[in-house]
C-alpha cells in the first residue's frame, strides 16, 4: 500500500459537515459569504485559545504578512530581515510592500534563521525582522526578541506552520508584535482552501490590519475607504468549517508531536550513518512537516518511493539563489547553511491519520537505507 506525502483523504471525516455547512450559509437569508458571524467567531476562537489580543482572519499566510507589514508602515527604503532558507513569501512580502529582504543565513541543523546572523545584519535601515519557524522547529524566538528590542525594531514572527507550537511557555505568534498563521491543507490546521490570520497584542496594529483586509474600508460604514487596502477577505464557509474541527485539533497536535517523537528516537542513531533528525527537545516543536537532512537526499527520496512511501523536497534553492530575489542580493554574499539545507532537506509523512504501523513502516525503511549506506 502506498502511503503519500501528501494525503487526499485529510478532510474525508468531515465530508458531510462540510457539504452541510456550505448549504447552511449558501441558503442563508443574509447572503454572507466573506467576513460575517462565522469568520468573527473563528477570529474569537484563535484569540483566547492562545490568549491574544486580537486576531485577524486574512484571505492567506501570504497576505497575512503584507498587511502586518503595511500596517507597521513598511515601504520603500526600508530593510526587512528574513531567513536565506524558507518559502518564497517571507521575501516576496517585503518586497511587495516597497521594502528591501535581506537574506540572514541559517542555522544548519534546525534550518531556521540564526540570530547571530540576523543580529549582523542590522542596519539604520532595519525596519522589521521576521524570523519563520520551519518544518518542526520553533525559531529562537527570546533571541529574536532582545536582539528586536535592543535595536528599536518590529518583530513579525511567521508562525505559518507552528501553529500549537510552544516555546517557553508561550505559544508560536506570541513573541512577536504580531504573529501568522496559515491554514491552507497541509498545515496543522489546515482547510480545504486558502486562508491565514494575524495574531497580535497590539490593538491598533490589529485596527489597521483589519482594515487593510477589506479594502481600508473600517467595517462600519461600507464604502467609506480610510485607506488603500487589499482583498484579503476571509470565507465564512472555511470559517464554520474551522469551527467544526477546532474542538479536535488538539487531538490532531498530540497524534503529530507523538509520531514525531518516534521518528526522532527512531532516527538519532542514524547521524553516523548520514541521516540526521530533528534535535531531541520536546520545547519549541511544531510537527508540520518533519524533515530529516541527509547527505544522499534524492538517494533516500527514490529508496522510498520504490517501497510506497512519499516523501518531499521543500526549497531545493535559497531565496536570495532564487531569480526573483537575485536582484535584493549583493556580489559575494553568502549563506553555506542555506545552501547546505537546500540540498539535503527531505520530509517524510507526519499526518496524523497515520496508524502505527505505517509510522513504523516509514522508519523501518529511513533506517534500512542509512544503515545499507
Amino acid at each position: 500500500m502506498t502511503l503519500p506525502f501528501f494525503p487526499v483523504d485529510l478532510f474525508d471525516g468531515d465530508r458531510e459537515a462540510l457539504l452541510d455547512i456550505v448549504e447552511r450559509v449558501g441558503t442563508a437569508p443574509a447572503q454572507k459569504f466573506i467576513l460575517g458571524e462565522y469568520t468573527a467567531a473563528f477570529e474569537a476562537a484563535i484569540r483566547d485559545s492562545i490568549g491574544a489580543a486580537d486576531a485577524i482572519a486574512c484571505g492567506s499566510g501570504t497576505s497575512a504578512l503584507m498587511l502586518v507589514l503595511r500596517a507597521m508602515d513598511v515601504g520603500a527604503g526600508d530593510e526587512v530581515i528574513v531567513p536565506a532558507f524558507g518559502c518564497a513569501p517571507l521575501a516576496a512580502a517585503p518586497a511587495l510592500v516597497g521594502a528591501t529582504p535581506v537574506f540572514a543565513d541559517v542555522d544548519p541543523w534546525t534550518m531556521v534563521a540564526d540570530p547571530d546572523a540576523v543580529a549582523r545584519l542590522i542596519t539604520p535601515r532595519t525596519k522589521v525582522i521576521m524570523p519563520a519557524h520551519m518544518f518542526s522547529v520553533m525559531a529562537d524566538m527570546p533571541a529574536f526578541r532582545r536582539i528586536a528590542d535592543g535595536a528599536g525594531v518590529r518583530l513579525l514572527e511567521d508562525s505559518a506552520v507552528a501553529q500549537g507550537g510552544v516555546l517557553a511557555g508561550t505559544p508560536a505568534g506570541r513573541w512577536g508584535d504580531a504573529g501568522v498563521y496559515s491554514f491552507v491543507q497541509v498545515k496543522t490546521f489546515g482547510m480545504p482552501g486558502e486562508g491565514g490570520m494575524v495574531v497580535t497584542d497590539d490593538r491598533e496594529l490589529g485596527s489597521t490590519v483589519r482594515m487593510l483586509r477589506n479594502h481600508g474600508q473600517d467595517g462600519t460604514n461600507r464604502f467609506r475607504h480610510h485607506r488603500i487596502g487589499y482583498n484579503s477577505r476571509f470565507d465564512e464557509i472555511m470559517a464554520a468549517f474551522q469551527m467544526h474541527r477546532f474542538p479536535t485539533l488538539p487531538g490532531r497536535l498530540e497524534r503529530r508531536a507523538r509520531i514525531g517523537e518516534y521518528y526522532t528516537g527512531r532516527f538519532t542513531e542514524l547521524a553516523g550513518c548520514g541521516v540526521l533528525a530533528p534535535p531531541p527537545t520536546s520545547d519549541g516543536r511544531c510537527y508540520y512537516v518533519y524533515s530529516l537532512l541527509c547527505e544522499r537526499r534524492d538517494e533516500l527520496h527514490e529508496f522510498l518511493a520504490a517501497r510506497g512511501i512519499g516523501s518531499h523536497v521543500y526549497y531545493r534553492n535559497p531565496l536570495p539563489r532564487q531569480p526573483a530575489f537575485a536582484p535584493y542580493t549583493r556580489p559575494g554574499e553568502a549563506w553555506p547553511a542555506a545552501e547546505l539545507a537546500a540540498r539535503r532537506s527531505l520530509a517524510i509523512p507526519i499526518y496524523p491519520h497515520l496508524t502505527d504501523q505505517q509510522v513504523e513502516r516509514i522508519a523501518d525503511a529511513v533506517c534500512e537505507f542509512a544503515k545499507e549506506s
